[in-house]
């Protein structure tokens, strides 16, 4: 296929995509503490659903949607044509092998090239989708070295909620329902500050964000 016609196709299923979306969750952004400028920024969420990348989009503007690539499982995103079309051409996905046997590239080299390369990111930090009944899984390191890697780039903490109410593991029929996305105030890792207090403080940072409900 020629490439501008992959680039057409891509485009109009984005604007499909985000458009269900929109309709089916009623979606609303919310900022505290941070307004959507266009700097570059690493966006880092609470992860339940599939769809989570699609609905932290959605709500961002189109001119900082341009320019925003999220961070998915390459298991998932490249298995099957249709998927690997949504997450490569659509999306423009960094895919990360989550198998490390199969891995040939380190995920944080993956990631800080794309930054490198002047995109912001959407990075969910607990590595897998959180089915069970804590609010959030405790960080994975990544997102530390990623800010270590990135000093100069705001680290943005973004929660989801009710995407997992929409659609639920193993349901392929959306339930309608009201989905909001907060983005809270921009972190930075302090240069003397170690793994474990900045993982610490960012999880802190994201659950003040979920509802009272799914608060600790």
């Amino acid at each position: 296929m020629a490439g501008w016609l992959r680039r057409f196709l891509a485009r109009r299923a984005a604007g499909l995509v985000l458009g269900f979306a929109r309709i089916v969750t009623a979606v609303r952004g919310e900022w505290q503490g941070v307004e959507p400028r266009d700097v570059q920024r690493i966006y880092f969420a609470n992860h339940s659903s599939h769809g989570d990348f699609i609905l932290v989009s959605a709500v961002l503007p189109p001119r900082l949607r341009r320019h925003t690539r999220p961070v998915a499982g390459a298991d998932y995103w490249m298995k099957g044509r249709l998927r690997r079309f949504v997450g490569r051409e659509v999306f423009n996905a960094v895919l990360i092998e989550r198998n490390r046997e199969r891995r040939t590239e380190d995920p944080v080299d993956q990631m800080t090239r794309a930054v490198g390369e002047g995109a912001s990111l959407i990075v969910f930090p607990e590595g897998t989708r959180n089915t069970g009944d804590l609010p959030l899984m405790p960080f994975k390191s990544g997102l530390y070295h990623l800010a270590r890697a990135c000093p100069g780039i705001e680290l943005v903490p973004v929660w989801i909620a009710n995407l997992n109410r929409v659609l639920p593991k193993g349901e392929i029929v959306p339930i309608p329902l009201v989905c909001t996305v907060t983005f809270g105030a921009a972190l930075h890792v302090g240069e003397a500050e170690s793994k474990e207090d900045f993982l610490r403080r960012a999880e802190i940072a994201l659950l003040s964000l979920a509802p009272n409900g799914n608060r600790p």
